[in-house]
């Protein structure tokens, strides 16, 4: 039986090797792609309605600290107007000015809001805040309340950023998002569930506009 000289069986070995490599790479690529065109679709649903009005579940874990929180919310959005009634407060923003309702303290504060400024959240950015500064992946499917789930990962760019990842859970008939789970560095975990997810509803006249006369006795702080 012929021999297979050492040197000869070490490059095969590396041609496998690299074969297998090049392989795997296309087969990333592939699936980063998918995960890509998924969320422009996602995106691209988010920017072709006229208005949104979403019920979330809000919960944030961490076992180390024995931290387990759950709150309700629900915002409207049309454009970069929108109302988020969150954690006790309201929050309005008309286009021009942020309105921080706070019933338990009576207070109002008003300011400017920089929607150019990347660090800026607003809700409707939350719903395409993946478009820019992360790696995305690929992951798993699930079946959640009769609904299929493709999950996306996102790694932050950013080495510095808080989060070691996120995964959004898209329902693949509507292309819309059901869940965004956050993992921190530190152990934190934050999960937002869409509980109701309506669009181009009937909105009030002044949906986005703040009367003072409905607070008489609140006291009003005029940051900018």
């Amino acid at each position: 039986m012929r021999k297979i000289m050492p040197n000869v069986f070490t490059k095969n070995l590396k041609n496998a090797a690299l074969a297998l490599f090049v392989v795997t790479g296309l087969t990333a690529s592939a699936q980063d792609k998918k995960a890509k065109d998924l969320l422009d679709e996602v995106t691209k649903k988010v920017k072709s309605y006229d208005n949104i009005s979403i019920d979330f579940k809000y919960t944030l874990n961490n076992n180390k600290e024995n931290i387990n929180q759950e709150s309700s919310g629900s915002v409207v959005m049309k454009g970069n107007q929108y109302v988020l009634n969150f954690m006790g407060m309201t929050k309005l923003y008309d286009g021009k000015k942020l309105y921080t309702i706070v019933p338990e303290d009576e207070e109002i504060s008003i300011s400017k809001v920089d929607e150019k400024d990347a660090n800026t959240i607003t809700p409707s950015k939350m719903l395409t805040f993946f478009n820019k500064g992360y790696k995305f992946y690929w992951d798993i499917q699930q079946n959640v309340k009769g609904r299929k789930l493709q999950y996306v990962k996102l790694v932050p760019d950013d080495k510095k950023d808080k989060r070691k990842e996120i995964l959004v859970g898209i329902d693949t008939a509507t292309k819309q998002i059901y869940n965004v789970i956050e993992t921190g560095k530190n152990g934190t975990k934050t999960t937002l569930v869409v509980n109701s997810f309506k669009t181009n509803q009937t909105l009030g006249k002044n949906q986005f506009t703040f009367v003072e006369s409905k607070y008489p006795n609140y006291y009003i702080n005029k940051l900018d």
